[in-house]
């Protein structure tokens, strides 16, 4: 059929989007290395748990060490400048010499200044009201017995040796064993301190180890449920496919038993001599000759599904004029369109540029998408062909789109996820009495995604169904097909007949 003039009312076939058989199928075939992934996910989540209490328990046994490091080397300064004072003052007490006398005082006084440090340090790092409580007093205390302590210094130097004597025993024994006291109850909160971080430390080992038996639990668990879920999967694929293969056998033998017994029936009426009229021979040839072909593109069918895996590797793919095979294409199957009352109405925009591909793959895909047009175009009886120039924002290239629009029986939404899928025919399609190997869709998808495109179809039950073929464009805008008019020829004349979906 011709192409239509300029000014002719169009329709416009939306093509750009991606269906929701893309989009399920992209899905499933995924579904295992996203199970995976959302697994690891959840390991790693857990972990991060895991490392953050184990950072937390490394930085609670620094500062537990480091404190108690802290804290004996304060106590033990602090007792030994205490004892240092005690001493100096006693070896004052216990010798005649004035000289003596003078230089135990001075060792006294510089002990009692550090000391004095060592609290007011002790009472700047106190962080519990219990230590500022017991600074407090220790500060006090001390300042008591210096006061004892510089009176009996002064006594020794005025040489009054025996009321220095005295008053340490009256006095200075009972403030010193205060001060003493006093530091044996800041020893004692340190102690409680250290116990209280070392218990804060085992609970935050005791809960490391469980969330560490946890990450093994969920990874366990995942593991099975992901190796289970898998093979699920796989089984049920495989008795889906099973099912599938069975009904295309049972529909290939519905669809091969028709030609052969017009053939078989028409050999026998010839073979016995009820045939003799010229007419007659020519129209029981005629009739042997259509069930062959039908026949023979059936059996093509089948092989060329099973060599479309691998055409990308296979096919020498050449620069396409899509303008030529679109025209070539509905050359081919007007007398199927014809013979079935339908009419096709097409749109080309001029100057379309070249795409790479497989001439005869590609006039087969086209040819598949016009054959279901006419088998599942319902009562309509039309067809609309578009073929022109988008850009695709998804895929972020140009693309020439070929899309064919029937007003027929539709596809419901639940079935659109499917019909790419060898072998799959609707159970509304069966119920209908429509013939077919289910082999159509799936072989035009291959050849698409063998040629770098993708299929994709629109459809509301009742309304009719538009499939849209998506190409790339060649690179070179200037590359033309005339470059290689064998590959044209093939597409002429590599595609006769009527493909079954």
């Amino acid at each position: 059929m011709g192409r239509e003039k300029a000014g002719r009312k169009r329709e416009a076939m939306p093509g750009t989007s991606t269906g929701p058989a893309q989009t399920w199928g992209r899905f499933s075939r995924y579904s295992s290395a996203l199970l995976f992934f959302f697994t690891f996910c959840a390991v790693v989540v857990v972990g991060l748990f895991v490392i953050r209490d184990l950072r937390r328990a490394d930085k609670d046994e620094q500062n537990m060490f480091t404190g108690s490091v802290l804290s004996l080397h304060r106590i033990a300064a602090l007792e030994y400048q205490t004892q240092e004072t005690r001493r100096s003052t006693l070896y004052a007490l216990g010798t005649a010499d004035s000289n003596l006398h003078v230089k135990y005082a001075d060792q006294s006084r510089e002990a009692d200044h550090l000391v004095s440090e060592g609290i007011a340090a002790y009472l700047a790092n106190a962080r519990t009201r219990n230590e500022l409580d017991i600074g407090s007093r220790l500060r006090r205390d001390w300042s008591t017995y210096l006061s004892v302590r510089d009176e009996v210094l002064a006594s020794i130097l005025e040489g009054s040796a025996k009321e220095a004597v005295d008053r340490d025993l009256t006095e200075g024994v009972a403030s010193f064993d205060r001060v003493r006291q006093d530091l044996a109850e800041i020893e004692r909160v340190y102690d409680q301190q250290a116990a209280q971080q070392l218990s804060n430390v085992d609970a935050t080992s005791r809960r490391t180890i469980l969330r560490v038996a946890g990450v093994l639990a969920i990874t366990l668990v995942a593991t099975i449920a992901s190796v289970w879920t898998i093979q699920r999967m796989r089984m049920t694929g495989a008795i889906q496919l099973a099912k599938l293969q069975m009904e295309f056998v049972a529909s290939v033998s519905h669809e091969l038993r028709t030609p052969l017994a017009v053939i078989s029936s028409a050999a026998d009426n010839i073979a016995d001599g009820l045939v003799r009229e010229k007419d007659d021979l020519r129209k029981y040839g005629a009739a042997i000759q259509t069930q062959s072909r039908q026949m023979m593109e059936l059996v093509d069918q089948i092989l060329l599904f099973s060599a479309t895996k691998d055409r990308a590797g296979h096919a020498a793919f050449r620069t396409l004029d899509v303008a030529r095979i679109v025209d070539s294409v509905i050359h081919q199957t007007a007398g199927l369109v014809r013979a079935s009352g339908f009419h096709i109405e097409l749109e080309m925009e001029p100057a379309l540029p070249s795409v790479r591909g497989d001439a005869s793959g590609l006039a087969r895909c086209l040819q598949n998408m016009i054959v279901n047009a006419v088998k599942y175009g319902g009562e309509s009886r039309w067809i609309g062909v578009r073929a022109f120039l988008r850009h695709s924002h998804l895929r972020g290239r140009s693309e020439i789109q070929i899309a064919v629009r029937d007003r027929g029986i539709g596809i419901a939404k639940s079935e659109l996820a499917r019909v790419f899928e060898p072998f799959y025919r609707s159970p509304a399609v069966v119920g209908e009495q429509i013939h077919g190997t289910g082999l159509g869709l799936s072989l035009s998808k291959n050849i698409a995604e063998a040629m770098g495109g993708h299929l994709t179809v629109e459809s509301e039950l009742g309304s009719g169904s538009v499939f849209t073929l998506h190409l790339p464009i060649v690179g070179d805008p200037g590359s033309q097909a005339a470059e290689d008019p064998g590959s044209q020829a093939a597409a002429e004349n590599g595609v006769r007949g009527t493909t079954e979906k």
